[in-house]
C-alpha cells in the first residue's frame, strides 16, 4: 500500500509564500503521475500542478507563474513551491500518484491564505 504524507501547509498573508511536500513510501521515479489537487470549501476537488515520470509539468490557468512543481526522486518527494498567493488558493491540497498500480491520495494539508 502506497502511503503519501504531505507536509508544509498552514496560514500566510496575501502575497506570501509556501513550499508542500509530499513524502511517498516508495520510488516515484517511473510513476506517471504526480500531482497537486486542491479542495476548496463547497467546491470540487480540482487538479492544481503534475509532474510526469520524464519530468514534464502542466499546471491549472490560476496558478501558472506563480506555483512551480518539482521532485527529488532520490528522496521520493514532490514539491509544490507556491508564491505570490493568494485568498482564493485556500484550500486542502491533496498529494495524488497516478500509476500503473492505481491512484492513491495523500491526507491532505491545510493552506489558509488571510490577512
Amino acid at each position: 500500500q502506497v502511503q503519501l504524507v504531505e507536509s508544509g501547509g498552514g496560514l500566510v498573508q496575501p502575497g506570501g509564500s509556501l513550499r508542500l511536500s509530499c513524502a511517498a513510501s516508495r520510488s516515484i521515479l517511473s510513476i506517471r503521475y504526480m500531482g497537486w489537487y486542491r479542495q476548496a470549501p463547497g467546491k470540487e476537488r480540482e487538479l492544481v500542478a503534475r509532474i510526469t515520470s520524464d519530468g514534464s509539468t502542466e499546471y491549472v490557468d490560476s496558478v501558472k507563474g506563480r506555483f512551480t512543481i518539482s521532485r527529488d526522486t532520490a528522496k521520493n518527494t514532490v514539491y509544490l513551491q507556491m508564491n505570490s498567493l493568494k485568498p482564493e488558493d485556500t484550500a486542502v491540497y491533496y498529494c495524488n500518484e497516478n500509476g500503473i498500480s492505481g491512484s492513491y491520495w495523500g491526507q491532505g494539508t491545510q493552506v489558509t491564505v488571510s490577512s
